[in-house]
């Protein structure tokens, strides 16, 4: 399973993020870049890439409010 989110940036309206729960345990998020890379705009290759093994869940739908505001408080952006 995946998700993308938006982040705030200064220059861009906003950067994709991206959120992978994965089985394999050699993921590389450098890989999933490429991947992307190869088969999407640029604007929408994500720029960071994390994986979750348990997502924020409400009763039906991942909380991407959830994912956001821990991953800007990880990387120290503001609103």
């Amino acid at each position: 399973m995946a998700q993308v989110i938006g982040l705030p940036d200064e220059r861009l309206a906003g950067i994709p993020a991206g959120f992978v729960e994965i089985d394999c345990a050699t993921a590389d998020p450098g890989e999933l870049k490429a991947y992307a890379r190869a088969r999407l705009a640029s604007l929408k290759v994500p720029r960071h890439i994390r994986f979750v093994k348990e997502w924020p869940m409400s009763a039906s739908r991942i909380q991407t409010f959830k994912l956001r505001a821990a991953l800007m408080e990880e990387l120290a952006l503001k609103v």
